[in-house]
């Protein structure tokens, strides 16, 4: 799970992404090999895709990242099949969309910040003046991004049934997202909805790396890992993280 995640950065730094997620990926692969540890659950990104080619996104469409950061993933990727063909590695990679949400315990606290749900929640809390809405004018309805967000526990629950199933898989990589998508203002006005407050918006310019639409498809982790998300809804994805950031407005202490 340990990786350099923030895609804009990665533009502009790309060095540091790929001697974090693979440089150092492959010195633990070879650490496990020395130890004949056997194997692997990856985490992944929806950013090995690129701009898709269609949506709902399967896991065979073209990979053709826009970010170093993706780029990074796919190369590991890469590498954990060479080294299951070569060395028996078994492994799976579970490709994130957009994670989100929290348990009663557990939030999302980043330094820096840089996901959706957050930013806007601190926005509630009076901790930013005005969530930035980085691209108004993308070919979608609303002229924002479109993300499809997955609840944490679903996600948890996938890492579970894929350590079950890995001796039987050996090697496979799976989309892990709601197949629903939803633009950048809906989550916006989502959250107004949630959290009974006014949430003051402005417009930017696009970022590098930032796809139109990123939406998945996952019948194949419904179908080979039995895997279904129960918390699909983005109202209830959000109000979770709204309950979490009530109790922990600051976050972790550090």
């Amino acid at each position: 799970m340990a990786a350099e995640t923030i895609v804009e950065r990665s533009m502009t730094d790309p060095k540091s992404f790929f001697h974090e997620n693979v440089i150092k990926g492959v010195t633990l692969l070879d650490t496990m090999l020395e130890c004949n540890v056997d194997k692997i659950i990856f985490s992944s990104s929806a950013a090995i895709y690129g701009e898709p080619q269609q949506v709902p996104i399967t896991e065979d469409h073209p990979q053709k990242p826009i970010n170093a950061y993706g780029e990074s993933k796919l190369i590991f990727e890469r590498i954990s099949d060479w080294y299951h063909r070569a060395y028996g590695l078994e492994y799976i990679a579970l490709r994130y969309f957009n994670a989100a949400g929290a348990s009663e315990r557990i939030g999302e606290d980043h330094n820096p910040e840089t996901h959706l749900i957050p930013l806007v929640l601190q926005t509630v809390l009076g901790q930013r003046e005005r969530v930035k809405i980085f691209g108004t004018d993308y070919n979608t309805e609303d002229g924002t991004c479109i993300r499809d967000f997955v609840h944490v526990i679903d996600l948890a629950e996938a890492h579970i049934l894929a350590l079950k199933m890995i001796d039987e898989i050996k090697n496979g990589v799976y989309n892990l997202g709601s197949g629903q998508g939803h633009s950048i203002l809906e989550v916006i006005e989502t959250s107004r909805k949630v959290t009974g407050r006014e949430i003051p918006a402005v417009g930017g310019k696009r970022r590098p790396g930032d796809p139109a639409v990123l939406v998945a498809s996952p019948e194949r982790a419904e179908k080979e890992l039995g895997w279904e998300p129960r918390y699909q809804d983005l109202e209830v994805i959000i109000k979770s993280a709204w309950e979490w950031y009530k109790k922990y407005p600051e976050g972790y202490i550090r």
